[in-house]
């Protein structure tokens, strides 16, 4: 995994939870799904970078 892509997905998750959490402190639920949506594509590009390094091994 390169090393733009794995900060990329964790910069994705960093922002999602950061989302999810300031949803639920002001009781926004759209925020709040906004934020695990953010960290669901966070873990999908993080997944996908693993199988393109297990592939190249």
């Amino acid at each position: 995994m390169g090393a733009d892509d794995k900060i990329k997905a964790a910069a994705e998750k960093l922002a999602g939870k950061a989302k999810e959490t300031a949803g639920k402190v002001v009781g926004d639920d759209k925020l709040v799904a906004e934020g695990k949506t953010e960290q669901a594509k966070g873990e999908v590009r993080d997944a996908a970078e693993n199988v393109k390094d297990a592939f190249k091994k």
